[in-house]
C-alpha cells in the first residue's frame, strides 16, 4: 500500500485532465485499479478512458473486464504485461473500427443526445445572420455557399452534429431583429446566390415561430437572383403548404436509412416523413432537393442505400428535383469529444478515421469511393438530368464519383444555380 502512496498524488492530478469523470462511479474504481496497479502515465490513462467509454457508447464488452481478463491469461510482469496489454487494446478498437459498423435490428433504446425540453430564448442577438458556409475551404471543391442564420442552436439530436459545438448549452436562440437584420442584407442583383437556412439550426423544424419564414419569403422576393435553401429533416411544411412560397425557394432534405435515423438522428422526422412532406411541397410546385449527408459506412449500407434511391426516383420525377449532394461523416476534433461526453449510446465514431487536408477526422478515401460510387450509380436514371455534386469533398473524389470536376469554386457555384433555375423555369 505505501508503494501506491506516490502514484496516488500523481493519479488525482492526470485523472483530471482525462475523460475520467464520464465513467460511471462502478466502472471508475475498476479503473482507478487498473491505474494503479500498472503505473498509467498520462497517455495511457487517457487512452484507457476514452477506448472504455468508446465501448461503453458501442455495446460492447467492457475494456476493464478484458483487461481483468488478460491479467489472468499473462505470465508478463511489469511493464512488459502493459505494453502487451496495450497492444491488444489497440488490436481489439482496430477490429471494431475497421469493420462495417453492425447497427443490429433494434432501435437504440439507450440514452439520446438532447432532451426535448430544450429552452427557447427570443432576445436580440448579437452578430450578423448573413455570411459564408462555416466549413467552406480552401482544400474542398465548395459551391460557395452563403447562409443566412434564422436560429441558432437545434432541437433536434443527432449525434454526430457539428452545431452541437458552436453553441454554449442548450438554449435555442431566436433574434428580436432577425426581420430587420434580413432586410438590411444588400446582394449585388447582377450576380446569382445559393443561400442556405440550415446551417444553425433545421430550416423548418421551428415553422414561422417569430415570423422567420415570413421574413425569409420577404427575402426571397426582393431578391429573384437568390437560390433560398431550406435544409431540413423534419416534416413541419404547415406553414408552406398555406403559403404563398416565391419561385426561387427550393426545400431540401437530408436523407439516410431508417436504421441511421432510429440510432443516430435523435427526434428528426422518420425517412418516409420525410418523403411525404417532400411530395406534398412538390406537388405544390416548390421545387426539391435531397442530401445523402452524411452517409455512414455500417453493415448492410450498400442495400438500404440503394433502397432509399429507389424510393426518391420512384416517387419524384427529375424536373421536380434541383440537385442532389453526397457527403460523407467528418468529424471536427471537439466533435468526438463532445460525443464521448454526452453520455449516449451511439455507434457514429465506431468508424476508420483519416484525417482530411482540413485536420478533421474522416473515413478513408477507399471507403468515401464506395459510398459516393454505389450511390451516384443508383441515381443512374437521373445522370445528366439531376445536378450532383460532392458536398465538403476533395477534388479528388468528384473525379473517382463523376469522372470530372470542376476546376474551381466559382466555375461550381454557377453550374450549380444554372441548373436550378432551368427547374424554376419548369415550374
Amino acid at each position: 500500500m505505501k508503494a501506491r502512496e506516490p502514484y496516488r498524488e500523481k493519479f488525482k492530478k492526470i485523472q483530471a485532465q482525462t475523460l475520467f469523470q464520464n465513467l460511471d462511479g462502478r466502472e471508475q474504481k475498476v479503473v482507478r485499479t487498473i491505474a494503479f496497479d500498472n503505473c498509467f502515465t498520462l497517455r495511457e490513462l487517457a487512452s484507457f478512458v476514452e477506448s472504455s467509454i468508446d465501448l461503453t457508447m458501442w455495446n460492447e464488452k467492457s475494456l476493464s473486464s478484458s483487461w481483468v481478463q488478460w491479467r489472468k491469461e499473462s505470465d508478463l510482469c511489469g511493464r512488459e504485461f502493459k505494453k502487451w496489454a496495450f497492444d491488444r487494446q489497440e488490436k481489439l478498437l482496430k477490429k471494431l473500427v475497421e469493420e462495417e459498423t453492425n447497427y443490429g435490428t433494434k432501435e437504440n433504446t439507450g440514452p439520446r443526445y438532447r432532451a426535448k425540453n430544450a429552452k427557447i430564448r427570443t432576445d436580440v442577438q448579437k452578430g450578423r445572420v448573413f455570411g459564408m458556409c462555416p466549413v467552406q475551404s480552401e482544400t474542398t471543391l465548395c459551391c460557395n455557399l452563403r447562409t443566412i442564420d434564422a436560429v441558432k442552436n437545434c432541437g433536434f439530436g443527432c449525434s454526430y452534429c457539428s452545431i452541437q459545438t458552436m453553441y454554449t448549452g442548450d438554449n435555442i436562440l431566436f433574434d428580436e431583429d432577425f426581420g430587420e437584420k434580413l432586410d438590411a442584407i444588400e446582394l449585388d442583383p447582377e450576380k446569382g446566390y445559393h443561400i442556405g437556412t440550415g446551417q444553425s439550426s433545421d430550416a423548418l423544424m421551428w415553422g414561422n415561430k417569430n415570423g422567420i419564414l415570413d421574413d425569409m419569403f420577404r427575402f426571397a422576393r426582393k431578391w429573384p437572383n437568390a437560390v433560398l435553401e431550406f435544409k431540413t429533416k423534419s416534416r413541419n411544411i404547415d406553414h408552406f403548404l398555406r403559403s404563398d412560397v416565391p419561385a426561387n425557394i427550393i426545400c431540401s432534405w437530408s436523407l439516410n436509412p431508417d436504421v441511421v435515423i432510429q440510432n443516430e438522428e435523435h427526434f428528426t422526422a422518420s425517412l418516409s416523413q420525410r418523403l411525404d412532406a417532400a411530395r406534398r411541397l412538390s406537388d405544390k410546385g416548390i421545387r426539391l432537393a435531397f442530401h445523402l449527408h452524411p452517409m455512414v459506412y455500417y453493415e448492410g449500407w450498400r442495400g438500404e442505400y440503394s433502397s432509399l434511391i429507389e424510393r426518391v426516383t420512384e416517387n419524384f420525377d427529375h424536373d421536380e428535383v434541383a440537385f442532389i449532394s453526397f457527403g460523407a461523416l467528418t468529424f471536427p476534433k471537439p466533435i468526438i469529444r463532445k460525443i464521448r461526453t454526452s453520455g449516449i449510446k451511439t455507434k457514429i465514431h465506431q468508424m476508420s478515421m483519416s484525417p482530411n487536408p482540413e485536420g478533421k477526422m474522416t473515413y478513408p478515401g477507399h471507403i468515401k469511393e464506395k459510398l459516393f460510387g454505389h450511390a451516384y450509380r443508383a441515381f443512374s436514371i437521373w445522370h445528366g438530368k439531376v445536378f450532383f455534386y460532392l458536398c465538403m469533398e476533395e477534388a479528388k473524389f468528384w473525379e473517382t464519383t463523376f469522372g470530372k470536376r470542376f476546376p474551381d469554386n466559382e466555375a461550381f457555384e454557377k453550374a450549380l444555380l444554372e441548373s436550378a433555375r432551368s427547374k424554376f423555369d419548369n415550374t
